[in-house]
């Protein structure tokens, strides 16, 4: 599926495509929580890093998080990119896995597919004014889920196009 999306600004556009493009893993890890606001989560979805084509690429900013928060004293390899005008978390590339990117679903302006339930994942770290919802399918991890985002895809049929299943995010 063909991704189109875009900061709140409209500095900076990319479009890729997607196998896995069901928002369905909300996460609630500081790093999201903290960087994305929306409701204590943020969702990323899963494409293929070849696939991007970005516009407006002198106005993206890259922040390395933490990973030992609250420390703050190492930082990940993963890099998030953000619109240097108006903040909006646009993906995360990360080069344990070259080949993917994570467009955050919150910048994604191209309708998306529902997810017939979800994964709330890092519920170990999300603060007690966030309500996480338990509802019948739902999955909750404290940690990372069991299943890559187009794992889940797969074992569900819901993979775009025939796109091959065991990512490594």
């Amino acid at each position: 599926m063909r991704l189109e999306a875009s900061c709140h600004c409209g500095a900076v556009s990319f479009v890729c495509n997607s196998v896995a493009p069901r928002p369905f893993m909300h996460c609630y890890c500081s790093i999201c929580r903290k960087t994305a606001g929306g409701g204590g989560f943020a969702i990323n979805l899963h494409a293929d890093a070849e696939s991007l084509h970005v516009t407006g690429g002198e106005h993206i900013t890259v922040y390395r998080a933490y990973t030992d928060f609250p420390a703050r004293h190492e930082r990940s390899p993963g890099e998030r990119r953000f619109c240097r005008q108006c903040g909006s978390c646009l993906w995360v590339w990360d080069p344990r896995w070259p080949e993917l990117i994570h467009p955050f679903a919150s910048a994604v302006d191209t309708p998306l597919p529902t997810a017939p339930e979800r994964d709330h994942i890092m519920l170990d770290h999300a603060p007690d004014w966030v309500p996480v919802p338990e509802s019948g399918g739902d999955r909750h991890f404290g940690a990372y889920p069991d299943q890559s985002l187009v794992d889940w895809h797969a074992s569900r049929g819901l993979l775009e196009g025939s796109g091959g299943a065991g990512s490594a995010s």
